[in-house]
């Protein structure tokens, strides 16, 4: 099993909108107009997915695997990897006291 070293953990992960912005549309040799006919969207949800508006949703996550062959669950770890650091950044949670179970 290939081991990759961790990310910086200050370093906001990966949209999945930047990697088929990036790399997957511009090895594409298709519209974006025809890819998002391909995929069973709008155009517009194209456009705001790749201009990182959007996230992965599951349903999006099942097109994105039946194009591309990444799993749909890769594509969904990519967006909860994003959303994670994100909320991590930005909810408060100094104010929770932790439970203790019942014994």
């Amino acid at each position: 099993m290939t081991q990759y070293p961790k990310r910086y953990p200050h370093r906001c992960p990966t949209h999945p909108g930047a990697l088929l912005r990036e790399i997957i549309v511009p090895a594409l040799s298709v519209s974006k107009t025809s890819l998002a006919k391909s995929l069973g969207i709008s155009r517009q949800t194209l456009y705001d997915l790749l201009a990182e508006r959007q996230p992965v949703t599951p349903a999006m996550a099942l097109r994105l695997q039946a194009a591309f062959g990444r799993s749909a669950l890769g594509w969904l770890n990519m967006q909860l990897a994003y959303d994670l650091w994100h909320a991590e950044r930005t909810v408060d949670v100094s104010q929770i006291t932790p439970l203790k179970q019942a014994s």
